[in-house]
């Protein structure tokens, strides 16, 4: 399935930004990315090779046959059907930047964020309603261009055909679009993290596992778990024939009991110190080090997907 759009501008060539623009071109999008960086084009050739590696059947020409650059707001959004911003996570320069993108857009392009905490009803509260009704949030997990979620969050008063037009642009990209109910900060899957690394940071500074046996932990038992089913299934399938029901009467008052255990570290600077020691001597730092494991990473990831939509097909 194609994207219904076939132009798009991609507003902040970070990592994510990049990440989308190649995810875009690969899909046969027309993209303008637009940074005041003034290595832009420097930027976007050395990221592709392997943003490229990444994405099934990509390539390097391919995509940058389809990605152009400029340091004009105006210019980069003036024909988008969609317009994705990667902007700091900084609500006034959210406002002031998406005040810019909706003056120069055109009057039906679908305006969304990557924010992956600020919601679209506070971005949008100065725009103008017909600027408004075309905001919402489209926020990925990085590795945008390997990783299939994307979280699509309307503010009030996001138009609903803006939603279903946003939702199938990202289906046809190969994504995984789920439609959060209800604006809150830091959406479903950040939350998740951020629940995930409170008590893996508290486990480490209590002493009962090390950062590197912490990770080995997950991989080895909760993480390939949840690529496979997510929590409420897992419950019900660990119920056996009484699925959650019997879960829940068996091992609901213990789990509850544990959640008042559950650890609340403080990030001080010896406890960040702590945990950034033990991770870069673990997994190593800098440019090399990133790019081995980045790549290492989303091969494996990319493996994930294969055998999860051989199973749905």
């Amino acid at each position: 399935m194609s994207p219904k759009w076939n132009d798009a501008a991609v507003v902040g060539a970070g990592t994510i930004g990049l990440a989308w623009a190649a995810l875009f071109a690969a899909n046969g999008v027309e993209v303008r990315i637009t940074d005041p960086r003034e290595d832009l084009d420097e930027a976007v050739d050395a990221a592709l090779p392997m943003l490229a590696e990444s994405i099934p059947g990509a390539r390097v020409e391919q995509l940058r046959s389809r990605i152009s650059t400029t340091p004009d707001l105006a210019k980069a959004v003036e024909n988008a059907e969609l317009v994705q911003e990667n902007g700091p996570e900084r609500l006034e320069f959210k406002r002031q930047l998406f005040a810019e993108i909706a003056e120069h857009a055109p009057a039906e392009a679908v305006l969304a964020s990557s924010s992956s905490g600020i919601v679209a009803s506070d971005i949008a509260a100065e725009l103008p309603a017909a600027a408004a009704a075309r905001l919402l949030i489209a926020h990925p997990f990085n590795p945008p261009q390997v990783v299939p979620l994307v979280e699509i969050v309307p503010g009030a008063r996001t138009d609903g055909r803006v939603v279903d037009e946003a939702f199938e642009f990202y289906r046809a990209l190969g994504k995984t679009p789920v439609r959060l109910r209800k604006e809150i900060s830091g959406f479903a899957a950040n939350r998740l993290q951020s629940a995930i690394m409170r008590e893996s940071i508290s486990l480490v500074r209590q002493g009962v596992v090390s950062a590197e046996e912490l990770d080995t932990v997950m991989k080895a038992s909760l993480g390939g778990r949840y690529a496979t089913v997510g929590p409420f299934e897992s419950f019900h399938l660990g119920g056996g024939p009484g699925g959650i029901r019997h879960m829940m009467a068996h091992l609901g008052v213990g789990m509850a009991q544990r959640w008042q255990d559950l650890g609340d570290p403080e990030l001080t600077d010896e406890a960040i110190a702590d945990v950034v020691a033990q991770t870069e001597s673990a997994y190593g730092s800098g440019e090399s080090d990133y790019q081995q494991r980045a790549r290492a990473r989303d091969r494996k990831h990319n493996a994930i997907n294969d055998a999860l939509n051989s199973e749905e097909q």
